[in-house]
Parts: structure tokens; sequence; C-alpha cells
């Protein structure tokens, strides 16, 4: 019989037999037998069978010596089976229960780290992102020596990089989109507008962002362009506003490509109006 044949004959049968275990533990009225075999499968990597072992378990061991573990092992398993969502929603259960339990600091850090994982890419909305970062710093302002501290903070870091992200990306649209009236709303009169309102709130939120050259670019640009588009009566006070930006971004990057641009900027400011 050909080998290849027979280790797939040997494993199907593997399978088939760790399968029907696992099928007449889940049945079994067992409580004990079931929550250390679920054990068992969370050692051995199965964390998808201890996931629905400890979830069928975790009514009945209430109250008992074992139940603070049962939950905070379901967690563990679900976030190792990256189940993100139920695992933090699992760990804020266990920490909410068990302010003070064995596995509280552990069950605090996972809140964070759980939602961490489910982060979504700065195009999309950041709702996790924030719910992420309040659960890190709950982590850090209760436990600031634990072990965890730095990896938390570092992942902090990352997830306040993502809103940053989010706010140049808004911002680059609103330029990008220039002239077009169809999203104006009633508290902006262009685009620019918007652009260098979006721009200069990130600023002042992350003001040590490493993007803090790239808001000032469009701030620059947006104000020169918003000067460009403006009536008689508001268009000498804007050139103005954007040759004082203009002399600002020199001022603070002075080493940037963009110094040309600025430069290019101030004379046609100062041609229109005259200064």
């Amino acid at each position: 019989m050909n080998k290849k044949y027979i280790i797939i004959l040997c494993l199907s049968a593997l399978f088939s037999s760790c399968t029907t275990q696992f099928n007449r533990v889940y049945k079994s009225q067992d409580n004990a037998y079931k929550y250390e075999y679920a054990k068992e499968c969370f050692a051995m990597g199965k964390f998808q069978q201890a996931s629905s072992l400890l979830q069928d378990l975790i009514t009945t061991q209430k109250g008992r010596t074992n139940a603070q573990e049962s939950l905070y092992l379901l967690a563990m398993s679900q976030y190792c089976n990256r189940d993100y969502d139920a695992a933090s929603t699992t760990f804020r259960k266990y920490y909410s229960t068990y302010p003070k339990g064995t596995f509280a600091e552990q069950a605090c850090y996972f809140i964070g780290r759980s939602l961490y994982e489910s982060a979504p890419e700065p195009r999309l909305d950041q709702s996790p992102t924030i719910a992420a970062i309040n659960a890190y710093q709950t982590f850090l302002d209760n436990y600031p020596d634990s072990p965890h501290r730095d990896e938390a903070q570092q992942s902090l870091f990352r997830l306040q990089d993502n809103l940053v992200q989010k706010e140049y990306l808004s911002a680059k649209l609103y330029y990008n989109l220039g002239g077009y009236f169809g999203n104006i709303n009633a508290n902006t009169e262009s685009n620019y507008e918007s652009c260098i309102i979006t721009a200069q709130n990130a600023l002042k939120s992350y003001p040590f962002s490493d993007l803090r050259e790239k808001f000032s670019i469009l701030i620059m640009k947006s104000k020169y362009q918003l000067a460009e588009n403006s009536s008689e009566e508001k268009r000498i006070d804007r050139y103005r506003e954007a040759e004082d930006e203009c002399y600002a971004f020199i001022n603070e990057f002075p080493e940037s490509e963009e110094c040309k641009t600025a430069q290019k900027y101030i004379t046609k400011c100062k041609r229109i109006t005259g200064d």
C-alpha cells in the first residue's frame, strides 16, 4: 500500500478518535472532568475546543473554587484563537467581576491587547482604536509597575499614531477635493477651510506627531488656495494670512523641500497685497 496513503489513513483515524473523545467529554455531566480536559486542550493549543468546553462550564462554576480560573481561561482561549472581540468582552467581564482577583492584572492588560489586535487600519472608523487606547490607559493607571507596562505604552503610542494618520488622511482628502462644493457643510465655506481646521486640530491634539510637517504643509497650501479663491472683500486679508503661514513654515522647517513652495507663495502674496 502506498506510504502516503497509509499516513493519511492514520491521521484520519487519529482525528476521528480525538473528535470522538471531545464529543464524549462535551456531553459529559462530570464538570470536574470536563474542566480538566478543557485545561488540557488549552495546554495543547486546541483553543477552539477549550473555549467551547469552558463556555459551557462558566455558569456551573459560579461560586466555586475554579470560577475565576475558568473565566480567565475562557478569555485566554478566545484570545489565542484570535477571537479578539469575544476575548475583550470576557476579559472585561472577569475584571469587573473579580477586580482584586488572581488574574486581575493580566485581564486588565489583555482587555487592551485584545482591542489592539482588532484595531482597524487608519482609513476606517477608529472607534475600536479609541476603546483600545482607553483600556491601555486604565491598565497603566491601575498597574504602573506591571511587567507589561513598557509593552502597553508602546502599543498605546502605535494606536495614537493610527488616530493621527486618520486625521492626516481626512485633512488631505479635504485638500484634494479643493473647489468641489458637494460636501461643504454650514460651518465652512470650502474644503480648503475644512482642511485647515482638521490639520490645526490634529496639531493641537498631537503636537509631537511625526506628521507635524505634513500637516503644516497642508495648512500652508490650503491657506494660499483659500486666498486664491476668495471673494474681493476677503482676498487681501487671506493673502496676508497665507504669507504669515509661509514664514511660520520656513522658520519651523527650514530644511523642508516645501520651503521653495513657501517662498513662491510669499512672492505672490506680496504682489497682491502690495506689502
